[in-house]
Order: structure tokens, then sequence, then C-alpha cells
């Protein structure tokens, strides 16, 4: 088992570490040397998944647009290269291309050199094979590797330059093109990649079918970041795509994460398609064709959603687990079984389509939507009509607390089992559908409190349709966590106060 040292560049499914100095308290983990011994081990790890030699290994390296990307490219690149494996080196690259590499090009295996949302000093690494991203238990063996310095060292590793973004961007357009019966001449689209991976979209994908993409910004690949956060949940990122929509009179905008996984939308009156609303559309293009389909989602989804997945779409909502490899693997599991899943969505816009290999891809989400939105146009219709049913809740916020006991799992099923028990004993409603934490319906609003997917906090999340609901649900909250020891809950006092 990986020692501290490794263990702590674990993030779920991902690498994640500290790439560059300069935020003050952080000092650079994510050296060569850990880029290298984790490239050897990649290949080690792939090499007994595949029944493959190194020197008959194929491995593509991608990175979005930080600043450290080249370094850590380099790094890796020649770790694999010298294993003796083929590797083509990608450049500035989208985390689903990538994935889409083991298809197209039958690489046995592709890394993307990224820390998606995460602030311009870190940087991460996320693998892929031809059935998906790794598994945690995937990374945890890597970094057991790692720490072990396995080598792997063999004569006639190769490095070769290749434009698979316009492979992927290709496809992209095919679809549109297909979609739409022609080209986009007369349809409007901003798009806002936030200085990361995403300016192709414009370039490769829209411009060459006719869009007009004028007010389209931050397509500049600047991993400094200068604009805003790249990130569609980003509250500074989506005002600055719903302005950018309304002041260019645009039919659509897109909004982009550093490196593409995930996207959001804006209709053309400068409203943004985001969080539930994302997964409503999300939920109408999914089920057109999969009539009575069960869409998977978070655990954070709201009451509104649930009535429109299920009493206007006729589809069915199963409520899963956070954290978006949940979600996609809960979907898997379901059409496994013969249950009709077409979709698996996360809150954060992370989404997967079964079509398209349940990867989430916010190119390929991004495209059926704006497929969808001018076929509407010629009809005289808007992109907003298809979820104008949907109800939202009035209020909502979510707050987060740290768990102070060193052992936070064990402390939070304790605090999560007996809230469950305080629940009863109010006479709150809790849900049946419930698949981690506790949620309870308390009047016209509800609560989630759940164990964070990673981290020693608990999340908590209100909804309420009625004024002032939120605030009288955490003061019913607040009374029985002030009972409780090991949870830090000044941000529920600092949001009463």
């Amino acid at each position: 088992m990986a020692n501290e040292y490794w263990k702590h560049f674990k993030s779920g499914t991902d690498i994640r570490g500290i790439a560059m100095e300069g935020v003050e308290g952080q000092h650079i983990d994510l050296i060569d040397e850990v880029i290298s011994r984790l490239g050897t081990s990649f290949i080690l790890w792939l090499s007994e998944k595949t029944g493959k030699k190194s020197t008959e290994l194929t491995v593509s390296v991608g990175r979005d647009s930080r600043l450290s990307g080249p370094r850590i490219a380099a790094a890796l690149i020649g770790a694999l290269k010298a294993s003796g494996a083929r590797v083509l080196n990608c450049g500035l690259s989208s985390t689903p291309a990538m994935f889409m590499t083991t298809i197209d090009l039958n690489c046995d295996g592709a890394v993307q050199i990224t820390a998606s949302h995460h602030p311009w000093n870190r940087n991460g690494l996320k693998f892929f094979v031809s059935s998906g991203g790794l598994e945690s238990s995937d990374i945890s063996a890597i970094l057991d590797l790692a720490q072990a310095g396995t080598e792997c060292t063999a004569e006639g590793g190769t490095v070769e330059e290749i434009d698979y973004m316009e492979t992927y961007s290709a496809h992209l357009r095919k679809m549109i093109s297909d979609g739409v019966g022609g080209n986009l001449e007369g349809f409007h689209v901003v798009v806002d990649a936030g200085n990361g991976a995403g300016g192709f979209y414009v370039e490769r994908v829209l411009k060459p079918l006719g869009a007009d993409t004028s007010g389209s910004q931050f397509l500049e690949p600047d991993g400094s970041f200068p604009n805003h956060v790249p990130n569609p949940e980003n509250e500074e990122a989506m005002n600055s795509v719903c302005e950018a929509v309304k002041n260019s009179g645009a039919d659509l905008g897109i909004i982009f994460d550093t490196d593409v996984d995930r996207a959001g939308c804006v209709d053309q009156h400068g409203r943004e398609i985001n969080r539930n609303r994302l997964i409503a559309l999300a939920s109408v293009i999914a089920l057109e064709g999969n009539e009575g389909g069960t869409i998977v989602t978070d655990s954070i989804t709201s009451t509104g959603l649930k009535t429109f997945i299920e009493q206007e779409l006729g589809g069915v909502h199963c409520r899963f687990k956070r954290g978006y490899k949940n979600v996609i693997n809960e979907a898997i599991r379901l059409n496994n079984e013969g249950i009709n899943a077409p979709l698996a969505i996360e809150t954060s816009g992370h989404a997967a389509l079964r079509e398209n290999y349940f990867l989430d891809d916010g190119a390929y989400l991004a495209t059926k939507i704006l497929i969808k939105a001018a076929l509407l146009r010629k009809e005289g219709k808007s992109i907003d009509s298809l979820i104008e049913k949907l109800a939202e809740p009035l209020e909502s916020t979510e707050l987060r607390f740290a768990i102070t006991e060193p052992d936070f799992k064990t402390r939070g099923q304790e605090i999560l089992s007996s809230l469950e028990s305080y629940a009863v004993k109010e006479g709150w409603i809790l849900a049946n559908d419930s698949r981690e934490g506790v949620r309870a319906t308390i009047g016209k609003g509800w609560f989630l409190l759940r164990m964070s997917v990673h981290d020693p906090v608990m999340p908590m999340n209100i909804e309420s349709d009625e004024p002032g609901g939120c605030e009288a649900i955490a003061r019913k909250l607040l009374e029985f966590l002030e009972t409780q020891k090991g949870i830090d809950i000044a941000p529920l006092k600092k949001y009463l106060a």
C-alpha cells in the first residue's frame, strides 16, 4: 500500500499535485521524478492488464493549457519512451479527445495532463484505456508501483507528434452536419473557453461550418487563466458568458472548463443552463428514442428535476452518489442489467451519454445541445422552450463542514446515523431514493447532509420553495448539529447570522 507521500497524489480516479510555485504555503510536489515514476508505473500496470510487453504498447499523451503542462509532458513522455513504448504526443488537447485515441488510434492507454478547474499552480494526470477512465483501485495500484520504484527500460521507444484534435473535431463537425442537415450559416454561437483547451471548438468545429462566432471570448490557451476560472460552476465565469451572449445577440452560449470534459450553456436571453437546468435539457435529448429510460444523476439534484424527468418526460430518475465516476459506473451497471439508462450526469456538469462510450465529454454534450438549438431555431423556437416546465427552487444553498477528528470517515458516519434517528423523531420525511447521506423533506423544502467523496468534509445542501425556507431548515439542523462533536459548524452559524 502506498505510503502517505505517494497516497497524497491520489484524488479519486486522478493524480493531482502542486506543479508550480507562486502560491504562498504551496510548494511543488509534482516534480519531474514523480512524473517519471508515475509514467513508468502506468506502463507496468498497462503491460500487466493487456498482456503485452512494454515495447508492444502505444500510449498517447495530451495536456490542457496549464503553464506546467510542457514540463510535465516532457518528463512523462521521456519515461514512456524509455520503457520502449510507442508514444503519440498530441500536444494541446481536451481530456475526452485523449480517451478517443484509444478508440480511433487503437492506443493501449492514454494520459491527459490536467487538473480540471483547479488553480493555475496545480496539475495532474488522468489515465484512460479503451473501456474508459481508470478506477480508484487502479490509481492505487499505479501509486504502489511508483513508491516501489519498479523500473521498466527497453530499447526502441519512439515519439510521434500527432494532431489528433483535428480528427476529434471532424467527428463533431460531422455530427452537426448530419444533425442539422447542412451547415450552421445564420446560427450565432458564443463560446467561452476560459483560456483553457476549448478554443478549438470555435476554430475547428464552428467556423468551418459557417457559424457566426462573434462575441466568443478567452479562446487563446493561457494557463495563468487571466480572465476567469475556466469552470461552468463558477459564478463569475457563468456571468461573463451570459453577458457575452446578451451583448452579441447570440442564439446560444457555450462555456467549457479547462480540459473540456464539462460544459454549461446559455440561452438566447442570456440565462444560464447549468446544474439542474442542464440535467433537464440533457435528459430531454437523451430520452429521445429512449422512452421510459433512466437518467442517473448525483444525489443533490432538486425535487423539481425529478418531477420533470418522471412526469414531463416519462423517464425514470435515479439519484445516486456524488462523484462523476460513481454516476457513470451506476449507469453502466444498470445497462448491464438490462435497464435502459442512456445518460449519466452530475450536477457539476459531467455528462456521459451511452451513445458516446459513457465518456464525460463537454464538447459532445454541447454539440448535441447546439444541434437541437439550431433545429428549433428553424421552427421559430428556442432551446429554453424544452425545459420551460422545469420547476426550480425558490431558494437554495450549500454549506461545507470540516470534520475535525482524525478518523473522519467513522465520525462522519456516526453523525449521519444520529441525524437519521433524529429526523425520524422530529417527523421529517426521509427520502426513499437517497443513496448517500441523509436526505429529508421539511415543509416545502429538503436538505441533504453527506460525506464528501474524498475529503474530511460534510457538505450540506438545502432547497426550499418558500421565502425564508432555507433559513428555517438550517435552524432546525443547527439544533441537531450543536449536539455533535468533531464537526465544525461555524459556516452554518455564519449563514444564519
